[in-house]
């Protein structure tokens, strides 16, 4: 039996996302904590007062679209490879 001399690869530094990924997982995160920002408030502070601006357009409609469309942006961030061209 003879010993082969087997290049051993050193494994690469690189980060698993590019610039690219980044951005939109930072515009994600934007959109997320503007939704449950938006999301806030509208309580009373005497328990026996009803306020009905919980029901506003802002709390029921727009802020679970902004948290469900950033997290849509972090699913395709995540699987988006900038590198599929270079080949």
């Amino acid at each position: 039996m003879s010993k082969k001399n087997k290049q051993v690869q050193k494994p690469s530094k690189e980060f698993i996302f590019q610039k690219k990924n980044y951005t939109f997982l930072f515009i994600g995160l934007a959109l997320i904590a503007l939704g449950f920002i938006l999301m806030s408030g509208g309580g009373s502070d005497d328990p026996n007062v009803f306020n009905p601006d919980i029901y506003s357009f802002r709390r029921i409609r727009l802020a679970p679209t902004l948290v469900l469309i950033g997290l849509g942006i972090q699913v395709y961030a995540i699987l988006l490879n900038p590198n599929k061209n270079k080949k």
